[in-house]
């Protein structure tokens, strides 16, 4: 159908143009013919010509049109929203830019200088509105908020607005590594969760990766992000914006939580540190996982089994059932034993917690 109203077009495009200009070229030639004749002649004439030169591109330019299509079709509401008010307000200075321009009657400026300046302040406005929409949906968010914060404030008493939860935005690592789910049951995090688009792009890639790990890892993702949204009591969104001049998945989490003034969660360690770096509040995942751990002091006594040998000589190791590496001095001897244990330090680390200790037996006989 589509390429069926593109020959249309080009038909009539080269028929207005053989009537508009043929009809001088018929006389210019000596073909005194009455006027009707020779527009229609040239009408059709033009017709045919244009479309007997076009008909080999007719194709391109049908592929061409489909392809716009399915990219406006395929783009969220807020680009093609932002991007066509900033060309409207791109327009309307351009307008009223050339008013004086087009005064100056100078032969070509006063036509062509007008063209050029609609084209580029149209374009500009376009990139203006496409590239800054997150931004104008922040401060529209932000003044939305603080309307209903003051319409709440004069019916109710004040309400601090530090109470209120902020969104929390999940990056990749921290939808695939599942605990999240788990932590969401618990009622432990509050507020909504926030999927961005470019999150979701990233774990399908990755689930549909050639790599069996990597594919399994992304399924694994996906299959989170399902249970959040449909068997846990939390409230998920989906961001369907982007930062089109930000490459890094982690860049564009940083800029949205800025944006949104909202708290990234994540286990990344780096993306913690440049969270952290850049003000932007984050909770981490391992941290969380630390802190719960149960407390351990020097002197306790515990029941492990010892798995494997150290790295050091005569070292065992042995692990809690939160995955806490123990190492024990000696312990080289014990390995795939069940012993009693006393704990001689701690060592806390940001990649988490190491302890240290060694055969009560030993302890018995010195």
């Amino acid at each position: 159908m589509l390429k069926r109203i593109v020959q249309l077009f080009i038909v009539l495009t080269g028929g207005t143009i053989g009537y508009l200009y043929l009809p001088d070229l018929f006389r210019l030639m000596g073909m005194d013919w009455p006027g009707l004749i020779q527009s229609s002649l040239g009408a059709v004439i033009g017709a045919l010509i244009l479309y007997l030169l076009m008909f080999w591109f007719v194709d391109y330019i049908v592929d061409f049109l489909r392809w716009v299509e399915d990219t406006l079709v395929r783009a969220p509401a807020a680009d093609l929203l932002f991007g066509s008010l900033g060309l409207i307000v791109g327009l309307i200075i351009a307008y009223l830019v050339n008013i004086p321009v087009q005064q100056f009657e100078i032969p070509v400026v006063d036509q062509v200088v007008p063209i050029i300046i609609t084209f580029f302040l149209g374009y500009f406005g376009f990139q203006v509105g496409f590239k800054r929409k997150d931004e104008f949906l922040g401060m529209v968010t932000r003044k939305d908020k603080k309307s209903d914060d003051a319409d709440q404030a004069t019916e109710t008493s004040s309400v601090d607005e530090s109470l209120i939860p902020k969104q929390k935005i999940l990056d990749t690592s921290v939808i695939i590594d599942g605990r999240i789910a788990d932590i969401c049951e618990t009622h432990f995090l509050e507020g909504t969760i926030v999927i961005p688009q470019f999150v979701l792009e990233e774990l399908q890639h990755i689930a549909d990766s050639s790599d069996g790990l990597k594919r399994n890892r992304g399924r694994r993702g996906l299959d989170i992000l399902n249970r959040l949204q449909k068997d846990l009591p939390v409230n998920v969104e989906i961001y369907e914006g982007d930062f089109e001049d930000i490459q890094e998945v982690d860049s564009k989490l940083v800029k949205l939580a800025k944006v949104m003034n909202g708290i990234v969660v994540t286990n990344d360690f780096n993306l913690n540190k440049v969270c952290e770096f850049q003000n932007v509040q984050v909770l981490n995942i391992n941290d969380l996982a630390n802190a719960v751990k149960p407390v351990v002091l020097p002197g306790e006594e515990m029941k492990i089994q010892v798995i494997k040998d150290g790295k050091e000589q005569n070292q065992g190791v042995a692990y809690l059932d939160d995955g806490t590496m123990i190492v024990v001095e000696e312990g080289k001897n014990y390995i795939g034993k069940t012993i009693d244990v006393i704990v001689t330090s701690v060592l806390q680390t940001s990649a988490g917690r190491m302890i240290f200790a060694k055969p009560k037996s030993l302890e018995k006989a010195l």
